[in-house]
């Protein structure tokens, strides 16, 4: 089970503490919202690398997507605070979303990928990259104001870092007094 702090929840996919999941992310996003990219330049310069090179990055994408989850499931399902949060929920079957119409996507591309990406190609990388970022702001969510993945830091010097700051703007709009002294 996932160790509770005062930052919120550790990872049990981790490695020195370090969630893998949060680390695995970048590639299926980088490569799948690259698809898109490379659509674009090969509808601007009909050169067949571009169409290739979406390809790839669409399978590239598939594969570094499924070997993220695993983590990220090994996480879903041994941490009770991730399956209690409807963002977790939303967010795993938004990326499942995401992984079947990269498939769909390499499937329309299979025979002749720059025919792919001038029919559904170009309008399946564009909705692949729309729900990977709906996805990253629900997994930034989860990271950020839930702390699912939260690193415990059990250094000395970690205190120098949580101290609160002096804003009598706030202060004022709750009626007290700020550290100046002032209200």
């Amino acid at each position: 089970m996932g160790r509770y702090h005062r930052h919120g929840v550790q990872s049990t996919a981790a490695i020195a503490g370090h969630p893998l999941h949060h680390m695995l992310i970048v590639f299926p996003v980088a490569f799948l919202i690259g698809a898109l990219g490379t659509d674009i330049a090969f509808l601007a310069t009909q050169d067949p690398f571009w169409a290739q090179a979406s390809y790839s990055l669409l399978v590239a994408g598939i594969v570094t997507a499924l070997v993220a989850a695993v983590p990220g499931m090994i996480d879903f399902v041994t941490i009770d605070r991730v399956r209690n949060v409807w963002v977790s929920w939303a967010h795993m079957v938004t990326n499942l979303v995401v992984v079947a119409l990269a498939l769909i996507n390499v499937g329309v591309r299979l025979d002749d990928p720059a025919a792919g990406v001038q029919g559904w190609g170009i309008w399946l990388s564009g909705i692949q990259t729309a729900l990977l970022l709906f996805s990253g702001w629900l997994g930034g969510e989860m990271a950020y104001r839930y702390g699912i993945g939260a690193i415990q830091d059990y250094s000395p010097k970690a205190e120098q870092f949580h101290v609160e700051v002096d804003r009598p703007d706030v202060a004022e709009q709750y009626g007290r007094r700020s550290g100046s002294g002032r209200l």
